[in-house]
């Protein structure tokens, strides 16, 4: 049987729905901790986009909490088919997908500096299987400048073979509890 994005991303989804509660907790600890060490933090403020986690995605409240101290931090405000940041502050409220946001803004935020973005799986190119509906795509598009770009999983799903379409978003380094991947170390298909 052929490996299809489809298939891919269900394989995945279920991987991180059946992790156990004991291994949730220890993963979310690791994942949080390299996902610090890889920010690397400076002096500087930085303008980052983050998400408020689904419950079988990997946790970021804490990071935003602690990111918020010294850095711009921004969520996903979801309109149309895409969204755009806003600045993230409580109370937060459940909306569509059951995703929780923040409220609107009448800001137009069209730079930042670091993207940490939830993956359900990546293919050999480091590119994105999202829940399929493209608003992390169409987000990017929209950006002048591409920020560095974090991909995080909660459990590593990943294929060496190139799933993902052109469009679909790649990252700069792929973080799991146990594993970077950085993109220099693959090659683009020719």
């Amino acid at each position: 049987m052929t490996l299809t994005k489809s298939s891919f991303r269900q394989k995945c989804l279920k991987k991180m729905k059946n992790q156990t509660k004991y291994n949730k907790l220890y993963k979310r600890e690791a994942l949080n901790k390299r996902l610090l060490k890889e920010l690397q933090l400076s002096k500087t403020k930085k303008k980052i986009l983050l998400y408020y986690p689904l419950p079988f995605e990997a946790d970021t409240r804490k990071i935003i909490q602690k990111l918020r101290k010294k850095h711009e931090v921004f969520i996903p405000f979801m309109q149309g088919e895409s969204f755009k940041m806003v600045p993230f502050r409580l109370p937060l409220k459940k909306k569509k997908f059951g995703i929780f946001e923040a409220g609107n803004t009448l800001r137009n935020i069209k730079k930042i500096d670091i993207a940490i973005v939830p993956a359900i799986g990546v293919d050999g190119n480091l590119q994105r299987v999202g829940f399929g509906r493209g608003m992390y795509d169409r987000f990017f598009e929209k950006l002048k400048k591409r920020p560095y770009t974090i991909f995080i999983q909660p459990e590593l799903c990943y294929t060496k073979e190139f799933l993902c379409d052109a469009y679909d978003v790649a990252c700069d380094v792929l973080l799991t509890p146990t594993k970077a991947v950085k993109k220099a170390r693959f090659k683009k298909r020719k």
